[in-house]
């Protein structure tokens, strides 16, 4: 029985440990029948490494999002590999840490416009970056921590993720004429290395032990990959603009 990626080419960003859920989502790509092709940055010597774990070998591209010659050059680099792409995953996020951990009233512009750049304004970048290779249309998923509540420690985090899901919807109506749908999974929290940059990670994880109504664990990323994978398929052929809640349940809870 063939999976359910079967023949689709897909680019995954944020490949960085085996804890990443993007992790996760390129070993059951690969599982599911997908060709894959990982982007990497700052260190993609690490991702590489990381990369032999994976069911296939697979090429590791240095992608800086903010930078303009990466994107240029980024559609030439994943044809000469695939051909082209049916699905594109943007797992990328960061902010300075004066932009987390309880500093939101006293973080400098300059520091939100990094964490904007990156967490955000990238959704857009990085699908422009790969939108000639989509001549069959295709599926773009991103992902996201429930940008509807402000949360502890999370800072300008927190509307970098309210853009970047605005950035969804507006990205799902203008290349829907392309038949490009796009779409964001929401996970609950895991312990990956973007986790662990977040001072005091572990009080806001600590709402999920009293709220959420199915058992959450902090480390099993698979969920959420597996939400990815639905999402990469032709399963959800004329869903577009969504955020699909990967979280226990914990969404819907008000206390």
């Amino acid at each position: 029985m063939s999976g359910i990626l079967e023949g689709k080419r897909v680019l995954i960003t944020g490949v960085l440990m085996e804890s990443s859920i993007a992790f996760h989502a390129a070993k059951q790509a690969q599982e599911q029948g997908a060709e894959i092709i990982l982007t990497a940055f700052p260190r993609p010597t690490l991702t590489e490494r990381i990369a032999k774990k994976l069911p296939k070998p697979t090429k590791v591209i240095e992608l800086d999002v903010t930078n303009e010659e990466h994107l240029g050059r980024l559609a030439d680099l994943v044809g000469e590999e695939l051909g082209g792409l049916d699905g594109v995953v943007h797992s990328i996020g960061f902010a300075p840490q004066d932009a987390l951990g309880g500093n939101f009233l006293n973080t400098p512009f300059e520091s939100v416009a990094t964490a904007m750049h990156v967490s955000a304004y990238s959704l857009k970048s990085l699908t422009m970056a790969c939108l000639p290779l989509m001549q069959n249309g295709g599926s773009v998923v991103g992902l996201t921590f429930d940008a509807q509540f402000a949360w502890p420690q999370y800072d300008w985090m927190g509307p970098a993720k309210a853009a970047l899901e605005a950035t969804n919807r507006y990205m799902a109506r203008d290349l829907g004429k392309q038949n490009i749908r796009c779409n964001l999974i929401s996970a609950g929290p895991i312990g990956s290395m973007a986790a662990k940059s977040i001072p005091g990670f572990s009080e806001l994880a600590s709402v999920w032990d009293s709220r959420s109504p199915l058992e959450w664990d902090l480390k099993d990323p698979e969920p959420a990959g597996k939400g990815i994978v639905a999402l990469l398929s032709d399963w959800f052929p004329k869903t577009t603009g969504e955020i699909i809640h990967v979280d226990g349940g914990l969404h819907a809870i008000g206390a």
